[in-house]
C-alpha cells in the first residue's frame, strides 16, 4: 500500500507528516485489503529492487578500488550519519545545524519551504527515529572529471525506519498533523559527492523508486564510466 498511498507516509524532513489514517481499525482492514489487492505489483517492484541494489553494490566495489569513498561499508556509515543528524536538526527547527551533512541548496529550501513557515505558525514537527530498518541502494551513477573523478556521483538508497513523526502546535502541545504513535517510514534518500565527502541532496516519497530503477538503465556499464573519467 506504501507504493500506492505515499502521502500516507511520507514523513520527517522533507516537509510532509505521516498521517493517521491507518490507525483505526477500519484503517488497518482497508490496509490488509490493499496490500493483498496490489501483492503481484508489490513483488514485482521488490524484485526489482533487489536486482538494483545488485548492480549498485556491484559497481560500488569496482569504484572502491580506486577511491575509498565509495566502500559500501564506510557509504552505509556516511548515510546512517546523515539520516540521523538531519532528522535531529530538522526536529529542532534549524537544518542549518546539519548544513555540512546536505547540499547547500537543499538544506536552504528546506529551512525556508518548510521550517520557517511553521515556525511563524507556532507549529513544531516532532521527528523521532527510534530504529533504523535497512538501507537499500537503488541507483549509482559514476561521474567526474580527470581532474576530480567521482565528483558529482549520484546515489539513491531506500531507508526505511521506525519513527514518531507529527506536527503539535508550541503553545499547548495539542496535536495538530499526524499520530504520536511510531510508525515504519520508508523513504528515498538522494546523495550527491561533493568535495570530497557524501551530502543528502534530495529526500523524497519512496513511491518513486521505479523511476530512480529506471534511471540505471541509462547508466553507462562501470568500467566504461571509470575509463571516461580516467580512474581506469
Amino acid at each position: 500500500s506504501i507504493l500506492f498511498f505515499p502521502a500516507f507516509v511520507f514523513a520527517g524532513p522533507g516537509g510532509k507528516i505521516a498521517s493517521a489514517v491507518f490507525d483505526t481499525f477500519w484503517g488497518k482492514v482497508i490496509l490488509i485489503a490493499l496490500v493483498i489487492f496490489f501483492s503481484p505489483l508489490i513483488i514485482y517492484v521488490l524484485l526489482k529492487q533487489h536486482r538494483a541494489k545488485k548492480r549498485v553494490l556491484s559497481d560500488l566495489q569496482i569504484v572502491a578500488r580506486v577511491s575509498p569513498d565509495f566502500d559500501w561499508i564506510k557509504l552505509r556509515k556516511r548515510i546512517l550519519d546523515c539520516f540521523y543528524r538531519v532528522h535531529a536538526a530538522w526536529e529542532k527547527s534549524d537544518v542549518s545545524e546539519a548544513s555540512e551533512w546536505m547540499t547547500d541548496w537543499y538544506w536552504r529550501n528546506q529551512q525556508m519551504v518548510y521550517l520557517d513557515r511553521w515556525e511563524r505558525d507556532g507549529l513544531v514537527n516532532i521527528c523521532e527515529v527510534e530504529q533504523i530498518s535497512y538501507v537499500k541502494p537503488i541507483m549509482f551513477s559514476f561521474r567526474g572529471d580527470e581532474g576530480n573523478p567521482g565528483e558529482g556521483s549520484e546515489l539513491a538508497v531506500l531507508i526505511s525506519a521506525i519513527m514518531k513523526d507529527y506536527l503539535e502546535r508550541k503553545s499547548d502541545g495539542k496535536l495538530v498533523e499526524g499520530s504520536r504513535k511510531k510508525k515504519d517510514v520508508e523513504r528515498i534518500w538522494s546523495f550527491t559527492y561533493e568535495s570530497g565527502k557524501w551530502v543528502v541532496s534530495n529526500i523524497e516519497e519512496d513511491s518513486n523508486s521505479l523511476e530512480y530503477i529506471e534511471m540505471m538503465k541509462t547508466v553507462p556499464n562501470i568500467e566504461e564510466a571509470l575509463e571516461l573519467h580516467g580512474k581506469a
